[in-house]
């Protein structure tokens, strides 16, 4: 089990994207859906759509993970050669002092970085004891001078993205990275569109990668609007509560225990027609599951659901600790799980029984 043979996700997790930077996730995304997509769309804010084409009076079934992961931009360089940064998505700032970045320039060359203050050898006792403000905390590059930095190429508006390395932790299934939050729900997608494609099709399915969801589920919209489809489902990360500290009120779901059903969130009820089709497969095949409650937070399933006319919509989350920090962490076994559950919910879903779930 040492060794990694799944390269999906390492190349996903190593792709750097934050919100409105996304193309080499979006690169990645397309090599591998190309060879099993019978077309490749593309909305105007850069949204993904891998379509491969079923019965012609057969509903469209869109499944999505998002593009982005949560990170920042150069928002100013000064004179002495340091990077101040606006963050790109949400970020807690206890988790970043000392962190490792990369800056990539237009020109795509990369500069390394940390994320420095003030030493608290000089900060008074109080000071200590106060989380330090994001906006006074900057990037160190080495560079002596605004103008260093400059010729280097770097400029306001270039993506920052975190710098941590994929790993296995210690020869176990408990994989370690940035942005699962939400390259899992893309790798999800893909392996869910590559082995249903190879099937007879009751439906027309849509393996999409969105843009911009840390910053307001934007690019669930537009890609909803160019598909219309008939059902969705939004393909993401959820809190783990299985760490030191966490209360079941905040969160109960545990690595390895399966893929998440969120039956409520800040951005979406979940639609009960489709949430009980999907709870009785998983049962009745004895799929893992957890059902899971989010009410901080939202999916891509929330721009979706109130797309068009209306879109009945589902999110299935692969729980992840350390959400939103430089290194987070998921179990092998809930992303094969969480493709598997996907599978058989996409191969039922045809006219007869898509028109029972909307309509009753």
């Amino acid at each position: 089990m040492g060794e990694d043979r799944n390269q999906l996700l390492i190349d996903l997790v190593s792709a750097r994207g934050v919100p409105g930077n996304e193309e080499e996730v979006r690169g990645v995304f397309v090599n591998y859906a190309k060879a099993h997509a019978d077309q490749i769309l593309q909305d105007g804010l850069g949204s993904i759509i891998a379509k491969k084409e079923g019965p012609v009076d057969g509903p469209k079934i869109m499944f999505a993970g998002h593009l982005d992961e949560v990170g920042f931009m150069v928002s100013r360089i000064t004179d002495e050669g340091f990077v101040k940064f606006q963050t790109l998505g949400g970020w807690w700032s206890q988790v970043l002092l000392g962190q490792q970045v990369e800056i990539k320039t237009g020109k795509g060359e990369l500069v390394h970085g940390v994320i420095g203050c003030k030493p608290p050898h000089v900060l008074s006792a109080e000071a200590r004891e106060t989380p330090y403000k994001i906006e006074d905390m900057f990037i160190d590059v080495g560079a002596s001078s605004k103008t260093e930095l400059m010729d280097w190429g770097v400029r306001p508006g270039d993506m920052i993205v975190p710098y941590s390395p994929y790993r296995r932790l210690n020869d176990s299934k408990f994989l370690l990275a940035k942005a699962w939050d939400n390259r899992i729900g893309l790798a999800v997608a893909l392996k869910v569109f590559e082995n249903i494609q190879k099937e007879e099709l009751v439906n027309t399915i849509y393996a999409v990668g969105n843009v911009q969801e840390e910053v307001g589920l934007r690019g669930a919209k537009t890609a909803s609007n160019v598909i219309q489809p008939d059902l969705s489902f939004a393909l993401d990360t959820g809190t783990a509560g299985d760490t030191p500290g966490m209360k079941p009120e905040e969160a109960d779901s545990k690595l390895g225990d399966g893929p998440q059903i969120i039956i409520y969130d800040a951005s979406m009820i979940a639609h009960k027609e489709l949430r009980d089709f999907v709870v009785n497969i998983a049962e009745e095949l004895e799929i893992p599951f957890q059902y899971t409650v989010i009410t901080g937070g939202g999916t891509d399933a929330g721009s979706q659901h109130v797309s068009g006319e209306g879109v009945p919509s589902l999110a299935i989350t692969v729980p992840t600790r350390y959400l939103h920090s430089h290194s987070s962490i998921i179990h092998e076994d809930d992303f094969k799980n969480t493709v598997k559950l996907v599978e058989e919910v996409i191969r039922r879903l045809d006219k007869d029984t898509v028109d029972k779930i909307i309509y009753g």
